[in-house]
């Protein structure tokens, strides 16, 4: 096997995968939305232990991910 092949014996490189990140997007922004619903329940509990904090990731999570769906709906067009 060669490491390096003259640019005369490389294969044409392969066409670029379609793919659809909009399935990834909802499945990540489910999982934050989950994940945020469940902090609020336990909001307290968290607060007590210190760890109130994962409020705020789950909603910046959440948000993210709708913003990408967003970039995603955008770059469609």
């Amino acid at each position: 096997m060669r490491l390096w092949l003259k640019d005369s014996e490389r294969r044409p490189d392969p066409l670029p995968a379609r793919t659809d990140a909009r399935k990834a997007l909802l499945a990540g922004s489910a999982g934050w939305l989950v994940a945020l619903v469940l902090v609020v329940v336990f909001r307290v509990e968290l607060a007590a232990a210190g760890l109130g904090w994962w409020l705020w990731c789950a909603v910046i999570g959440l948000g993210l991910g709708l913003a990408g769906l967003a970039w995603v709906q955008v770059r469609r067009r």
